[in-house]
């Protein structure tokens, strides 16, 4: 086992050419082992395939390698149990490790360094993390497409008030509204899976910036990490943080989803809309009032949105004015990328949960669904059925609103007499349209909230949210850990 508190002094990865040591404060700030230590899994798994290369290369000989991958494998075994972390010295994850290594194999653990640079290691692990806990993002957001799908199957033919501007619209069932968030989350995935591609490219064999004049193989490498490629351009392969930047904007976004189905919940389980309640396991109270029962889920998914964008804003504007190839800038990239992904891998499955525990209530849901005259369109769409221009229907059914606002009355209401007074082509058929289950059944085309649109939307989401479930279980990088 090596010795967690071994000195560092003399494994600093640099300072040939420095008569001494940096200063307390430049150590101070360049130490980022609170930050990068997170990587010393991908970090050893890079490690043991460029110690291959060597291999191959003919730069380590066969019992070199074997001491080496064993040193490296063993190394983290300790990692993973806490038996070996850094020390206040260690510049960073890599100078730890190399620590850890130098321990285990004296002079030899030095040969690894060869053909390689902190700055296609960094950029090589960093998107190897994200690419391995993407996949367990995945798997959360599946999950909650699972638990709103489950909310929407059990009140399949509920109606409820849709809204525009936060005022009642036209009826939609409620089912239609919930799978409307599943949609965005399934974007959300998919938007993930584009983002992968462009991930797997492998930096390692990049050097500092410029290649190496070693015999290595970069192809292999990426082949034996998981990655689909090893880089065209080894300028760009160091200094390339779209990949984060990407998925920093891929979070905020699944951010901006959580937040708007969270202010819909705190809405809902209001006592002015009072449409849903919070199972008990999923809220919170009040420390002086004793009646409360707080979402304070939904409101921390709301209140996380601002941390994922800001994320993401800070970290396009480190980005924006850096000379090619690699910059001390770019040890700023990691912890808004780190933040974003634990802290999504924290919200979802409380998120999930308390959508998955909801209690919807139908008989408050069915009768605000007509309210606020929401079947004025319908009116509308029966005129032109009946040949009349949309621009007078609107007009008509507008007038019919008028008059039952004036009259205290709602549109079913109205009386053969007062229909011909509004207008003569309002003929007491028109009641045919003035039901919310009629309106719901005659939204029947591709998309619409009519009853069987909304049970084959359901199905064919189910299908998606399965395929994203095997996607999540299927990490590329898992076998090089």
């Amino acid at each position: 086992m090596t010795d967690p508190t071994a000195p560092a002094s003399h494994t600093r990865l640099w300072g040939g050419r420095f008569g001494g040591g940096p200063s307390p404060a430049m150590a101070a700030l360049s130490k980022s082992t609170d930050v990068d230590w997170r990587l010393a899994p991908y970090d050893l798994a890079g490690s043991r395939a460029h110690a291959r290369v060597l291999h191959r290369a003919g730069l380590l000989t066969d019992d070199e390698l074997s001491q080496m991958v064993g040193a490296l494998t063993e190394l983290s075994a300790e990692v993973t149990a806490g038996t070996f972390a850094p020390v206040e010295a260690d510049e960073d994850v890599h100078e730890a490790l190399e620590r850890g290594l130098l321990g285990k194999l004296g002079a030899l653990g030095g040969k690894l360094r060869a053909g390689r640079s902190r700055n296609d290691q960094v950029a090589t692990d960093l998107r190897l993390y994200l690419r391995h806990n993407v996949r367990a993002l995945v798997g959360e957001l599946s999950s909650l497409e699972y638990a709103l799908m489950g909310l929407a199957e059990r009140h399949l033919d509920v109606p409820a008030p849709g809204m525009t501007h936060l005022q009642h619209a036209q009826p939609v069932l409620i089912a239609h509204q919930l799978l409307a968030h599943a949609h965005a989350f399934a974007r959300d995935v998919d938007r993930l899976q584009d983002w992968d591609r462009r991930a797997a490219v492998s930096p390692l064999g990049s050097g500092a910036l410029a290649g190496s004049s070693l015999p290595l193989d970069p192809d292999a490498v990426a082949a034996e990490l998981g990655f689909d490629r090893a880089a065209e351009n080894s300028i760009d392969a160091v200094s390339d943080r779209d990949f984060a930047a990407e998925f920093c904007f891929a979070a905020a976004l699944v951010g901006v989803h959580l937040s708007r189905l969270g202010e819909e919940v705190v809405l809902w389980t209001s006592t002015e809309f009072g449409w849903a309640r919070l199972d008990d396991a999923w809220a919170t109270g009040s420390s002086i009032m004793p009646q409360k029962k707080n979402p304070d889920i939904a409101e921390l998914a709301r209140g996380k949105s601002g941390r994922f964008v800001g994320n993401l804003t800070g970290l396009l504007t480190m980005l924006k004015g850096l000379p090619l190839a690699y910059d001390r800038d770019l040890q700023e990239d990691k912890e808004p990328v780190f933040d974003s992904l634990e802290q999504l891998l924290l919200l979802l499955p409380a998120v999930t949960g308390m959508v998955a525990t909801l209690t919807l209530r139908p008989e408050v849901l069915e009768a605000a669904a007509p309210q606020g005259f929401a079947l004025a369109t319908d009116v509308a769409e029966w005129l032109v059925s009946n040949g009349v221009p949309f621009r007078s229907a609107h007009e008509i059914s507008g007038a019919m609103v008028s008059f039952c606002e004036e009259a205290g009355l709602e549109l079913d209401e109205l009386d053969d007499d007062q229909l011909a007074g509004i207008d003569e082509r309002l003929t007491p058929e028109v009641r045919s349209v003035l039901s919310v289950q009629g309106a719901l059944a005659a939204r029947s085309t591709r998309g619409g909230t009519a009853p069987e649109r909304v049970a084959g939307q359901l199905a064919a989401l189910k299908d998606v949210a399965a395929a994203h479930g095997r996607w999540s279980a299927d990490s590329p990088v898992a076998a090089a850990l």
